[in-house]
Parts: C-alpha cells; sequence; structure tokens
C-alpha cells in the first residue's frame, strides 16, 4: 500500500511539476472571461435590441379599491411579482386571501401630456378583462413621447376631411404629405439659412476686427457692410419660404380619443410616425424594426434624448478617437525611439520610464483637470487672445471643445503607445542594426527605413490598446469637450469644414446621461443597453481594424532568425 502511494505522490509530482496544471488553469480562466464577456454581450443585445420591435398594445379594464372601473391603454413592459405586506403598508387596500405575493404589471401608457405618467402599476388581481384591438394607433411624437388612442377625426385647415381610405390609411398619406414638407423647411433651415447665418457671422467678426485696428471707415468696412445688407435681404426671402412651409404642415391635424375617454387635436408637424402594432403582420413587424434601427443610428435624439437617434454621439466619438489616434501615435513612438535608441541608458532614462508606466496608472478625471486648466484655459486662451480677438469676450478655443478633448486623450493613453513600441524595438535583433551600419546607413536612416517598419505590428498593438481605452472614457471628456445635446457636427459644409472647436456628443456620455440623468427611467432603460451594446460594437471595429493593420504588418515585415 505504502509502495503504491509513494507511486501515486511521485505521478502527482511529475504532473505538477510538467506544468500541465497550470496550462489548464490558465485555459480555464480564459474560457469563463469569454463566456463571461459573451454572456454580457446577449444580455445587452436583447435588452437594448427588443425594445425596437413593436409590442402589442392592450385595452386593459381594471378595478380600483373605491370600486369603480378605469380603462387603460398601453403596451404591457414586464411582470413581476409583489409582496402583500408591502402594498399594504403603502396604504393599498387589497383582498389577496392568504396569499403573500401577487402579480402586477407595468404598463406603458403614454399620454404624458394628459396623465403626467408614461408608466403605471397595475394590480392582476384587479383586471377584469383586456384585448388588442385591431385598431389601436400608437403616434410617435417629437414632445410629449408616444400617444395611445383612437383615430376619430383628419382636420385640414379645421375641416374635417374625408377620403375612400381609412382613416388610418388617411392618416399615414397626410403624414407623409407633411414630412415631405417638413424634409424641404429642415433643409432650407440647416443648408441654406444655416450657411447664411455662417457667413454673416464672419462678416461680423471681420467687421469688428476692423474696428479694433481703427480702420472703421475704410472701404473694406463698405464692402463688408454691402456683403451683409445682400445676405439679409436672400435671409428673409429663405425666412418666409420657411415660414410658409411650416405653416403648411401645422395644417392638418388628428383628433385621437385617448384612454379615460377624453378627445386630443395633435398636429401632424408633432408625429414622427403612426401605427397600428396590433393589426401588423410578422413581416410588417420585422419592416418597422429595421426601420427603427436605422432610426437609431442615423436620426438626431429628441426628448431629451430618451427618443430620436443617437447618430451625432455615434459620429462624435468615431472622429475624436481618430484625431486622438493622429496626435498619439507620433509622440508616443517618437518618444519611445528617443528613450530606446538614443538616450544613455543611465538611472535618468529608468526614472523616465518608471515615470511613464506610472503615468498609466493616474485617473483619467486628473488628466480631465489638466486639460481643462492647461489646453482650455491657459493655450485656448493664448490662441484667442492672439488669433481671435475680436471674438472675444466670446471664447473661440478657450473654451471645451473636440481638439482639446482629443489632446486629453491622447495624453492619458500616450504611455501605453510609449511602452509597447519599446518592447518592439527591444525585439529587433542587433544584427539589422548592424547590417545597416555595415552598408553605411546612418542610425536614423537605420531607425527609419528599418527598425520602424520590423517595430510597427507592436506599435499598432499600442494603438489599439489606446484606441479600447480612449473610446470607453467619459470622466475626462465632461470637463473638456463633451455636451448633453451639440446643436450642429464637427464637420460640415462651412469652410474650414473641421470645426475643432465645437463641442460634440460621445457615446460613453450619452449612456451616462440617459441612464442616470433621465427624469424617465423605464423609457430610458432600453436606449441605456441599445447605446452600450453600440459602443462596445464601434471599439470592436476600430480594433479589429488596426489588428487586421497590424497582422498585415508583421506578416510584411517578419524576422527569420536564418
Amino acid at each position: 500500500m505504502s509502495a503504491t502511494t509513494n507511486k501515486y505522490n511521485l505521478g502527482l509530482k511529475s504532473w505538477f511539476h510538467s506544468g500541465l496544471p497550470w496550462i489548464w488553469l490558465n485555459a480555464a480562466a480564459v474560457s469563463a472571461s469569454l463566456i463571461l464577456v459573451i454572456g454580457l454581450l446577449l444580455l445587452i443585445a436583447v435588452r437594448g435590441l427588443g425594445h425596437f420591435w413593436p409590442k402589442d398594445v392592450y385595452e386593459i379594464s381594471h378595478q380600483q379599491p373605491d370600486n369603480r372601473v378605469y380603462r387603460v391603454i398601453g403596451e404591457r413592459i414586464r411582470t413581476e411579482p409583489v409582496g402583500i405586506q408591502r402594498l399594504l403598508d403603502a396604504g393599498m387596500q387589497i383582498d389577496a386571501g392568504d396569499r403573500s405575493q401577487i402579480e402586477r404589471s407595468l404598463i406603458k401608457t403614454g399620454n404624458r401630456d394628459i396623465t403626467g405618467l408614461d408608466f403605471r402599476w397595475i394590480l392582476d388581481i384587479n383586471i377584469l378583462s383586456e384585448n388588442t384591438p385591431a385598431d389601436i394607433t400608437v403616434l410617435e411624437r417629437k414632445e410629449w413621447g408616444a400617444f395611445y388612442g383612437y383615430i376619430k377625426e383628419i382636420r385640414e385647415a379645421n375641416t374635417i376631411i374625408n377620403s375612400g381610405a381609412t382613416q388610418y390609411g388617411l392618416l399615414n398619406e397626410k403624414l407623409a404629405e407633411v414630412h415631405q414638407l417638413l424634409s424641404q423647411a429642415k433643409s432650407i433651415e440647416k443648408d441654406k439659412i444655416g450657411k447664411l447665418n455662417y457667413e454673416l457671422e464672419r462678416l461680423r467678426l471681420k467687421q469688428r476686427k476692423l474696428e479694433l485696428k481703427n480702420k472703421a471707415g475704410t472701404a473694406s468696412n463698405t464692402d463688408i457692410q454691402q456683403r451683409q445688407q445682400a445676405l439679409e435681404s436672400q435671409y428673409q426671402i429663405y425666412f418666409q419660404q420657411l415660414q410658409e412651409l411650416n405653416n403648411a404642415a401645422a395644417r392638418t391635424t388628428v383628433i385621437m380619443e385617448a384612454m379615460g375617454g377624453e378627445r386630443v387635436e395633435i398636429s401632424l408637424a408633432n408625429i414622427v410616425r403612426a401605427y397600428q402594432p396590433n393589426d401588423m403582420s410578422v413581416f410588417g413587424k420585422l419592416i418597422f424594426y429595421l426601420a427603427k434601427l436605422w432610426e437609431f443610428v442615423s436620426e438626431d435624439p429628441r426628448e431629451a434624448n430618451t427618443e430620436g437617434g443617437i447618430f451625432p454621439a455615434i459620429f462624435g466619438t468615431i472622429i475624436m478617437v481618430l484625431l486622438m489616434s493622429v496626435v498619439v501615435t507620433p509622440f508616443g513612438v517618437v518618444a519611445a525611439v528617443y528613450l530606446y535608441e538614443y538616450a544613455n541608458q543611465g538611472v535618468l532614462t529608468r526614472l523616465i520610464r518608471v515615470a511613464v508606466n506610472n503615468l498609466a496608472g493616474v485617473p483619467s478625471i486628473v488628466y480631465g483637470v489638466f486639460g481643462l486648466g492647461f489646453f482650455v484655459y491657459t493655450l485656448g486662451g493664448g490662441i484667442d487672445q492672439l488669433f481671435y480677438p475680436e471674438n472675444l469676450p466670446a471664447p473661440t478655443f478657450g473654451t471645451p471643445g473636440l481638439i482639446w478633448a482629443s489632446l486629453t486623450l491622447a495624453l492619458l493613453t500616450v504611455p501605453v503607445v510609449i511602452v509597447s513600441t519599446e518592447e518592439g524595438l527591444s525585439r529587433v535583433p542587433s544584427a539589422i542594426r548592424e547590417g545597416a551600419f555595415a552598408l553605411g546607413a546612418t542610425k536614423a536612416e537605420t531607425i527609419w527605413k528599418t527598425i520602424l517598419p520590423i517595430s510597427s505590428p507592436a506599435i499598432m498593438t499600442g494603438l489599439i490598446l489606446a484606441i479600447a481605452r480612449a473610446a470607453g472614457e467619459v470622466a475626462p471628456l465632461m470637463l473638456v469637450g463633451v455636451v448633453k445635446l451639440a446643436p450642429s457636427l464637427p464637420l460640415d459644409g462651412n469652410f474650414p469644414y473641421l470645426h475643432l472647436d465645437r463641442k460634440f456628443m460621445h457615446l460613453g456620455f450619452h449612456i451616462y446621461d440617459v441612464g442616470f440623468q433621465s427624469p424617465n427611467v423605464e423609457a430610458a432603460r432600453p436606449l441605456v443597453y441599445a447605446t452600450a451594446l453600440l459602443l462596445v460594437l464601434i471599439i470592436i471595429v476600430l480594433n479589429l481594424t488596426a489588428i487586421y493593420i497590424r497582422n498585415n504588418l508583421r506578416e510584411k515585415y517578419k524576422v527569420h532568425d536564418n
């Protein structure tokens, strides 16, 4: 028995010394991490993407403790158990028999302009009846959220209009006409009037600049005034066209009956879409779902960011990451090349490396405070004094904006690029350097034409890590450029086209704002999941692109031992 035990112990020791247990342990840890990540992504996807599917709308009759019967129209969001004692403590009168728990349902009733609430809880024991009438209509509005009810009348200029089509068909027909008018109005407002306002502002600043130089009575000032008058005349023409289109769009209204029997008149200019989910086929719901997804990624937000799309946040996130990458890569690579190739490897260099590694662990909000104090107030304020005195006291670059957010994140992520690049430089065989020197190349030529191309995969690895961190940062951006709602994109058709001084929206801050600052938590929760999923997907796409470039560079500059 003792010999068998000794043999077993020797075999166990041999197994441990072989390293196999640690390989299996590492494989288990990696597998667990992958399962958790995939599970998290699936949870976010289900919770977020399911929000856009058109749900059935119920008409529910329920009885209250005063024995009165009420009618509720809305979507059933979820059902959950609730303790009887909790309801009794809240002052509710319930006859639940000997049960300790009962079910309650959260109903999205909309019609916030009438009831003041978007959601309400109904105890299932109080429900007398529920059904899904095919003619219940849901109106998505630009203000006051969704409206649930029945179509009663459609009016044009206070006159009831009739058609051979059904009321629902006539509503969508008139809604398409109104949307066409609003599209024309938006084109005039954003393109034509927006461009005129931009030109008028530039002329005003030129005039102010002449005043500061005591040249207000010169011929240049007269030309500016004549140009201003011509633009203002053109502005009045466009403004008149805009008013006519808006008035024409506001002429058509729909009379809706709400769940309490009230009749509400709603302008079609305030309606985004109208649909009857209970009467839609599966294919119709799929088309609706795809349209909502497209709206989510292509339109501007509305209703305090709880409705509409998030295109400005997507655009702001991508352009900020690209600008950060353009800044951080050359600075990080140059710093790494100097530390590894040129600097004397003494105590000072070691201290610099320690400082760089410590910078990677500094809390991001500290970088935000530094960016606000140095980039915005000091550097931006100095630029305004030197180059934009006519704009003062209104700041141009002396206020948070896209350029300062990108520089702050570049400063935050440059230690990652430096460390990764140094690792790549250290892996280049010394024989390659010696061979280049033997062929007559200078040190600069060797580094530029030989060492850096071979180290480019490591540089791309640092850039990948920098992109992953920068895209998800929120705290520093709140101080140096990100806002809840940006009136215009940093990129447009007005010179200089890319406006680095403008504030912008960001997906990370959008998640924070909708999830924690929204007054309507239930309505915002699905959008938080959907936006989080989109942010993760954007980071994955950016990283995969960088990984693809890195792998190509690795194959191109592969170093063989022979």
